[in-house]
């Protein structure tokens, strides 16, 4: 079926002075818009400027004396909405979800990994109240010393609670409790109390009475039996400790402010899929018009309205599953302005003459990679999927053209976190990056399929000359040494992301100085971090905090590429 033909005449294009002309201030009503004469309707489907971009450019050039359309001002996006707050109410217990229901404040007893998992999370609860008993304390101090990450949280939660308790007498201690905003977090409204007296109840026989746990458990029982008629909760992190507490009939939760999804399936793909009928609802006052991207192709945009916009997020990939023969419709969303949204078509890297280091896309998630991989616009990317989708083979490829044949950037710095799949093998001799070879075998597996692909002239001693200056132009780092660090033009290659706490993932992060890249790869449902899951992985964190950014990227890969053995393997095992 051959494709429509573009309209004679382009419309008119919006500028900043007309936005803000017709911006209605928050109180105003909005009157009924009338409909200009000289815009042109479109209901056809449009056509995709990929490979074929110089065909599609010369059938919408425009006639003599006619009238050509200026490129779009880039209007400023408004302020992200706030994220939406999940409530887990399939993971709180009876006692604690009959409260949230009748809105009674509870008071939730804190175990001592609480506090090590998350040093804020004493403000985490909102208007309700935290009580922290004497061995909580006693815990902390034994694990404030050390350079690691529990150690430095645990001092983080003495000094918070240093300076919480300045300046309070004994009787705000034990009756009134300490103010949760005392220290400027509006949203915590609840009280802090200490133990200040002993109120163990008696434990049963089988328990031993000095094991800190099982003496957390015993201030709880005090606390129940001294105030009935309050909801008591314990929060724990340890499974073995909650199970131990609804054994002995007491209210015990997960603490879950830390998970940004409460199940992995509602993570931000990146992707919408257009129905059938998309283009006879959004095609009724259609704007288009041709623009050179950063390749200098003529892409074509497209200005729509309709009841899918609102859904709709800066930079993700829209695309329309091809019908008949038709040529399929892939486009990326660059402009949300009230009920319009602005589409551009996608430069082809399915196309072999697109190749990027001598990598094509194999499908269609890949093709929206190297997309963002390679748009100097974008200044973070996040790569998620399983193994084998092609992640730090597009991340290393796209690298590469960029540092070596664009001069866009110095060099390509990847790091990754030295967790072990088993058992540690102990300390390694060398060099930082003679240290960290032993992690990078994704890397040199990746170098040696580009460097197959590499069609140089010079035969095997071309070759080997072209590996080497690869080898030059790329750093591998540790990630024990990134603080304080400032990278300038740099592509910075984070893999195996979904290990990395949210903290560190912003220490990463924070690193980037002008013109730098960085790109975050990670398969959430292989982490190896303990204490980390799906929900609170800084993979997840980051795909969520960036989304809807107009400098920032993300793609979901589905489809495996690294063999069908790989692809059943991860299927069936």
């Amino acid at each position: 079926m051959p494709l429509p033909k573009m309209p004679t005449k382009p419309a008119d294009t919006i500028t900043q002075k007309d936005m803000a002309a017709t911006k209605l201030p928050a109180n105003a009503t909005p009157k009924a818009k009338k409909k200009p004469a000289t815009k042109t309707a479109v209901t056809a489907k449009p056509e995709t400027t990929t490979a074929k971009a110089s065909t599609s450019a010369a059938k919408a050039a425009p006639k003599n004396g006619q009238k050509t359309a200026q490129p779009v001002s880039k209007a400023k996006l408004p302020p992200r909405p706030p994220r939406k707050k999940l409530v887990e109410t399939t993971k709180q217990s009876p006692l604690s979800r009959a409260a949230s229901q009748s809105g009674e404040t509870k008071l939730f007893v804190l175990d001592t990994n609480v506090l090590m998992h998350d040093p804020t999370c004493l403000f985490r609860f909102e208007e309700h109240d935290i009580y922290l008993p004497m061995i909580t304390l006693e815990e902390l101090d034994n694990h404030k010393r050390g350079m690691s990450d529990v150690a430095r949280n645990v001092r983080q939660v003495t000094r918070t609670l240093d300076q919480l308790v300045a300046d309070v007498d004994e009787t705000e201690l034990m009756e009134k409790g300490i103010p949760l905003n005392k220290l400027g977090n509006k949203e915590a409204q609840g009280h802090l109390y200490f133990q200040t007296k002993v109120e163990a109840a008696p434990l049963p026989k089988d328990l031993a009475s000095d094991k800190a746990d099982n003496q957390i458990l015993g201030v709880m029982m005090g606390l129940v039996a001294t105030h009935p008629t309050r909801a008591i909760v314990m929060v724990s992190k340890d499974i073995n400790m909650r199970i131990k507490a609804r054994a002995l009939g007491l209210s015990s939760e997960d603490y879950f402010n830390d998970q940004v999804l409460e199940d992995s399936d509602l993570l931000y793909t990146g992707t919408l899929q257009l129905p059938a009928d998309f283009w006879e609802k959004h095609g009724k006052n259609i704007e288009t018009w041709h623009e050179n991207d950063h390749h200098g192709v003529s892409q074509t945009f497209y200005r729509i309205s309709g009841p899918l916009v609102p859904s709709m997020v800066v930079n993700q990939f829209v695309y329309m599953e091809p019908q008949d023969g038709e040529t399929p419709f892939q486009a990326q969303v660059k402009e949300l302005n009230g009920k319009t949204a602005v589409l551009e078509t996608l430069h082809d890297y399915m196309h072999s003459k697109n190749n990027v280091w001598g990598i094509t896309a194999r499908n269609r998630e890949q093709n929206f990679a190297f997309n963002i991989l390679l748009n100097p616009d974008i200044d973070i990317v996040t790569l998620v999927g399983q193994a084998g989708t092609g992640k730090t083979l597009l991340a290393l490829a796209a690298g590469l053209a960029q540092v070596l044949e664009t001069k866009r950037y110095n060099e390509v710095i990847v790091t990754r976190v030295t967790i072990p799949v088993g058992e540690d093998i102990g300390f390694l001799p060398g060099t930082e990056e003679e240290k960290m070879s032993p992690w990078m075998g994704a890397l040199d597996d990746n170098l040696e399929v580009l460097s197959k692909s590499d069609q140089s002239e010079g035969g095997e001693w071309g070759r080997a000359t072209t590996q080497e200056l690869i080898r030059s132009r790329i750093s591998v780092k540790s990630l024990n040494f990134m603080r304080g660090r400032t990278f300038v033009n740099k592509f910075l290659i984070i893999d195996e992301a979904q290990n990395l706490t949210p903290k560190q993932m912003k220490t990463l992060i924070t690193r980037a100085g002008p013109g730098t890249k960085i790109v975050c790869l990670g398969n959430i449902a292989q982490i190896d971090t303990p204490y980390l899951t799906e929900g609170s992985s800084g993979l997840t964190y980051v795909v969520d905090r960036f989304r809807g950014w107009e400098h920032g990227g993300h793609v979901m890969l589905a489809r495996g590429e690294r063999s069908r053995l790989a692809d059943y393997a991860t299927d069936v095992l």
